[in-house]
């Protein structure tokens, strides 16, 4: 059986969802929804040229894209202010959601759309591929399995470049259209894995700041001290500005060992001395290049390409 998938946004990922939906045998791109017509457009005439697809709807609106029966579900790469009127056409349709993180740009406005789609019963996820690597995987694994001992001290580093032009672009960086900076867009990756293999975080000491290497309404810069539930402390540093941007990375400190996890590569250093690697070397946001991520059972591309 194939499901038909319609996505809405054409912005920076959605070349990502639509290269995996092409290479899947499971699913195919059955309609594109844009505010802008022409860049939807647009959109669907690249993904035909460049995967030898069928050429997908292109919606004129969003009550188009709901009344449409021959739609499955839906992959929203909308910013996030403007989620809640679409999530409520879809719920109204009873169709699945994937969107791209985050949900909303308040707790209050995420938990609002969680909701909905409770009351409504439509399955809803959000995508954070990072815990889905395999290196991520076997590494929860062997941390399960208590091998490690207990964990004393996490250490997560975001350290990433964005240039000026990147902020220039009409509501990035601001709490109007982004919900936040550094933390929200981009460090919030690294976190959602780092809660994935460590738990919940039960208090936070932290300062966000806007550095003068950028001109930009939200914080590209944030410092934090973390007080872990399972006992362990920790620390994060994240920010934008950190030319010419590196990879992010987790830093394990265990009883009987250290393990550092970077960009889909772990390396282990045990007490006795002995050491370990594995893990295949994924694609990062550091420097100003774009994830080419799949869906669940497909392959990851180490192509990069700049973002616009």
């Amino acid at each position: 059986m194939v499901a038909r998938v319609a996505l809405i946004g054409v912005g920076m990922v959605a070349s990502t969802h639509a290269a995996a939906i092409a290479a899947s045998d499971k699913l195919v791109l059955h309609g594109v929804l844009s505010r802008r017509p022409e860049r939807a457009q647009a959109f669907c005439d690249t993904y035909v040229e460049s995967h030898g697809a069928p050429a997908p709807v292109c919606y004129s609106d969003l009550e188009a894209l709901a009344a449409d029966e021959m739609m499955d579900f839906v992959i929203i790469c909308t910013p996030p202010d403007s989620r809640s009127d679409i999530v409520e056409a879809l719920c109204n349709v009873n169709k699945p959601i994937l969107m791209e993180k985050p949900i909303e740009r308040t707790l209050e406005q995420a938990a609002a759309i969680v909701e909905q789609c409770e009351r409504a019963d439509v399955p809803l996820g959000v995508v954070f591929q990072h815990r889905m690597r395999e290196a991520s995987q076997h590494l929860k694994t062997l941390m399960v399995d208590g091998k490690f001992g207990a964990i004393g001290v996490v250490e997560i580093a975001v350290p990433w470049w964005r240039p000026q032009s990147y902020y220039d672009e009409v509501g990035r960086g601001t709490y109007a259209r982004d919900g936040g900076g550094v933390l929200i867009s981009q460090a919030i990756h690294t976190l959602d894995l780092a809660l994935s293999l460590c738990g919940p975080v039960n208090r936070v000491q932290a300062m966000a700041r806007t550095s003068r290497l950028h001109r930009m309404e939200a914080e590209d810069f944030v410092c934090a001290g973390l007080d872990f539930a399972n006992g362990a402390c920790g620390s994060l540093v994240a920010s934008t500005a950190s030319f010419p941007g590196t990879a992010e990375s987790i830093l394990f400190h265990f009883e009987n060992a250290s393990v550092r996890l970077q960009s889909g590569l772990v390396d282990i250093n045990w007490r006795n001395g002995e050491n370990q690697q594995f893990g295949e070397a994924a694609t990062t946001g550091g420097a100003r290049i774009r994830w080419h991520l799949p869906m669940p059972g497909i392959r990851q591309s180490s192509r990069i390409s700049p973002k616009p």
